[in-house]
């Protein structure tokens, strides 16, 4: 049975037949496949990197030192960081040194989020902080692959049904009941009520 959802007027909304192509055949698990395995590994690759790093696993002066450039304002041009909300937040971490604690966060977290996705497990809720973390690196003025790893990761977020399919998603989620129940469920018709 297909999941429907019936507005309030009782119109049932569908996916465009593209869209459920996409995100809900399994058919397209090859293809979330190659994409899931690519950003993984430019997430290991990274991590591996910061991880190598005393100036990110030890005393956090690599992320003090991106954080420190990002809220600068020039005098001429526009500063790295369009949104003041944004600038401000990243300067309340600042003066609080959280880049002591935050570089390690981000270097064992992009190593975490890699290897979810190159093992397809949980592989939306990793595409989703994978995402976040690219979508934070953009907002402190740092482009380079983000926006497309950050479009790649909602894709595999939306296709999160099949993106993990052939990976350990398939033995994981029915385990914890979703999206391939191993039975269907049985049809039980009530009883008609008598008054």
């Amino acid at each position: 049975m297909k999941d429907k959802i019936i507005t309030r007027k009782g119109t049932e909304v569908q996916d465009p037949p593209l869209a459920r192509f996409l995100f809900n055949d399994v058919r397209m698990a090859w293809v979330w496949l190659i994409l899931r395995i690519w950003v993984g590994y430019k997430w290991v690759d990274a991590a591996l990197h910061k991880i190598d790093n005393p100036a990110w696993v030890q005393t956090g002066d690599a992320l003090k030192g991106f954080w420190t450039g990002a809220v600068q304002m020039p005098e001429q041009g526009r500063p790295p960081i369009a949104f003041d909300w944004y600038r401000g937040f990243i300067q309340y971490l600042l003066d609080i040194e959280a880049y002591t604690w935050f570089a390690k966060l981000i270097a064992y977290g992009e190593l975490l989020v890699g290897i979810a996705l190159i093992l397809g497990l949980f592989t939306g809720i990793a595409a989703f902080l994978g995402g976040f973390m690219n979508w934070n690196f953009i907002m402190a003025g740092a482009a380079s692959t983000n926006g497309l790893l950050f479009l790649v990761s909602v894709l595999l977020v939306m296709a999160w049904k099949v993106s993990g399919y052939v990976g350990l998603d398939y033995f994981t989620l029915p385990y914890l009941g979703t999206p391939w129940p191993g039975k269907k469920a049985e049809v039980v018709q009530a009883e008609p009520v008598t008054a």
